[in-house]
């Protein structure tokens, strides 16, 4: 049978409705602001590797140990609240909210031991001379996209520490609903995936020799 574009109007999951997508808004919303800031990212990353491949000199400042050893287990940390947000999320949608609210204060707290052990890591580099205007080798580029691009993604992990800890306590207390806690859930993995991309082009790439 032959299908009119009333029938097809009918049958549209959009009824007029807030989610013309057929999608949670507030999916959509952090779906949006995912892909944007997807761009920031990538758009840094270019340029750094750009610099990179223009400059034969380029400062190989991390040695094994410490930095190259810290870096590792700061990713694991951020792999294990990865996991820690996705038992998080299964919970909520179990309406299991004390469950799920313990999941993303451990989610919280693995983002909070990334940044101390970041922080640490670039006062390390600091010591030795590495600032986001000037290197020992006098390689100023450097500085300025490694402080800027781990910088970027550290404040996204600050912003995601925060986002987590107001998410558990409106879950808790019933403000928030299981979307809220997914959405939150897809911020965080979004800030984890892009460390999966700066770890091996930052710091595994400029291991000292």
């Amino acid at each position: 049978m032959h299908e009119t574009k009333s029938d097809v109007a009918i049958a549209s999951p959009w009824s007029g409705g807030t989610a013309p997508f057929a999608v949670n808004s507030k999916k959509l919303g952090m779906w949006l602001f995912i892909v944007s800031d997807t761009l920031t990212f990538s758009a840094m990353l270019l340029v750094y590797s750009w610099v990179r491949l223009a400059n034969p000199g380029w400062p190989r400042p991390f040695e094994i140990y410490p930095a190259i050893a810290k870096s590792t287990f700061m990713t694991i940390i951020l792999l294990g609240s990865s996991l820690t947000m996705v038992l998080g999320v299964a919970a909520a949608h179990k309406n299991e909210r004390k469950k799920a609210v313990r999941w993303l204060l451990f989610t919280a707290l693995g983002g909070a031991a990334f940044v101390v052990l970041h922080t640490t890591e670039w006062i390390n580099l600091i010591h030795e001379g590495y600032t986001p205007w000037s290197t020992p080798q006098g390689m100023p580029l450097f500085g300025a996209t490694f402080f800027g691009i781990t910088g970027l993604h550290m404040l996204h992990v600050t912003i995601g520490v925060i986002y987590l800890l107001v998410i558990a306590m409106g879950y808790g207390s019933e403000k928030f609903d299981a979307d809220d806690v997914e959405v939150s859930g897809l911020y965080w993995h979004f800030v984890d995936l892009v460390w999966m991309f700066v770890f091996p082009m930052i710091y595994l790439m400029s291991i000292k020799l």
